[in-house]
């Protein structure tokens, strides 16, 4: 990715003839940038310029967000992985590191597994295996989310991301609730994707070193599901964040960008427990 200038925003075109758009910033090796369920690239405003002193990132519209197409589906997160390969393709990227958050997670999980090849380092937070071997959220998550009052389930969410004292400071505004410019239709397909997804039998072919993240607090994602996916992926490293709820990488953001820049950096000595394999 040299001769290039340091940003860029352009589009491709996936399998099906899907627009994928997408972002690059910065210069360096390259690091895909992944969002949560109905999020477009906004999702890392803010975090995004903590990888540019030694990588590009890269970031997408998923489908049915942004300025990307929006087909009626079906929408999957192993879809979306191949609209990842897709835009690395465009792009010339033979090989990149990959940092996914939430359903961003579940979508590296694929990308990793079926593209051993093309990922360099990997970094799951905040998210989980899916299917019948993951923590689920409990029902009054589920309930508090789909609330009638577009302003209480609001509220319902920046609870389950932010702690209370990390809103009180930050009044936002808030580039992780959601893609406010996505269809129904589109909506719904991310909800399915993300509920759908299963990945734990592919989870032990990801050969690409791992760092898992969780906030220890997190309701919406439970961290529980950080020390299955660090078990199951080989020789993953895992690291809890006291305190911090889902969007960790953003309260947390000195910390976990420390954290996550060191281990890209192939900083083996970082001060995080083995997780193990089993």
């Amino acid at each position: 990715m040299t001769d290039h200038p340091q940003q860029l925003h352009a589009s491709t075109r996936a399998q099906d003839g899907t627009v994928l758009a997408y972002q690059r910033h910065g210069s360096g090796r390259p690091l895909v940038l992944l969002a949560g369920q109905a999020n477009n690239h906004h999702w890392w405003d803010g975090v995004r310029e903590d990888f540019h002193a030694t990588h590009t990132t890269v970031t997408m519209d998923y489908r049915g967000t942004g300025t990307s197409g929006k087909p009626d589906g079906p929408y999957s997160t192993r879809l979306f992985a191949d609209d990842v390969i897709a835009v690395l393709d465009d792009l010339g990227v033979e090989r990149a590191d990959v940092y996914g958050t939430s359903m961003g997670g579940r979508v590296a999980q694929w990308v990793a597994a079926r593209h051993p090849d093309r990922v360099g380092r990997l970094v799951l937070g905040c998210t989980s295996p899916g299917g019948p071997q993951a923590q689920e959220r409990d029902a009054s998550v589920r309930r508090a989310l789909a609330h009638a009052d577009p302003t209480a389930s609001r509220q319902a969410l920046l609870d389950l991301m932010y702690s209370p004292a990390w809103l009180a400071d930050h009044p936002g505004p808030y580039t992780m609730l959601g893609d406010p410019g996505m269809p129904p239709h589109a909506r719904r397909g991310h909800l399915v994707a993300s509920n759908e997804h299963d990945a734990w039998d592919a989870l032990p072919r990801i050969v690409a070193p791992t760092l898992v993240l969780h906030g220890d607090q997190d309701r919406l994602t439970p961290a529980a599901n950080a020390p299955l996916l660090a078990a199951r992926i080989p020789r993953a490293r895992m690291h809890l964040f006291t305190g911090a709820r889902h969007a960790y990488f953003q309260e947390c953001r000195p910390r976990a960008g420390r954290l996550v820049r060191a281990f890209l950096a192939g900083q083996e000595d970082l001060p995080l427990p083995e997780a193990g394999h089993g």
